[in-house]
């Protein structure tokens, strides 16, 4: 990953942790997948925080690296996907996220402690 990938990684991840994001998962995909890098995994208490949630990784990614995504599913807040090109950032309310699954298709990626990525940034 590029520096700026890193860093607008590290400032997505940064920005689910300030607003509370809920089992936040980060999938390192590396050759497992053409499309991406990374999937970072996580959710919120409502569909409010989950586009409110998406709304920050926005902010802050543009913020630290000048990077917009590709955005769907913003407008109903169940299930949003900020794709980055280098890392993809899936935002759910719970009760998509236990019916999706998408870390148990993904279960054989290594899973990165996405607190020591942030803190590296910090650093």
């Amino acid at each position: 990953m590029t520096g700026s990938a890193d860093s607008a990684l590290r400032a997505a991840l940064r920005a689910l942790s300030a607003r509370k994001a809920l089992r936040l998962v980060v999938l390192e995909l590396g050759e497992r997948a053409y499309f991406t890098d990374h999937f970072v995994i996580c959710h919120g208490t409502s569909d409010r925080q989950v586009k409110t949630l998406a709304e920050a990784v926005i902010g802050q990614v543009k913020e630290a690296s000048g990077k917009k995504p590709s955005v769907e599913g913003l407008a109903n807040g169940e299930w949003v996907l900020l794709d980055y090109g280098d890392f993809v950032v899936h935002i759910f309310n719970e009760s998509a996220r236990e019916f999706y699954r998408l870390e148990s298709l993904w279960f054989d990626a290594n899973e990165v402690d996405p607190d020591s990525l942030a803190a590296e940034a910090a650093g």
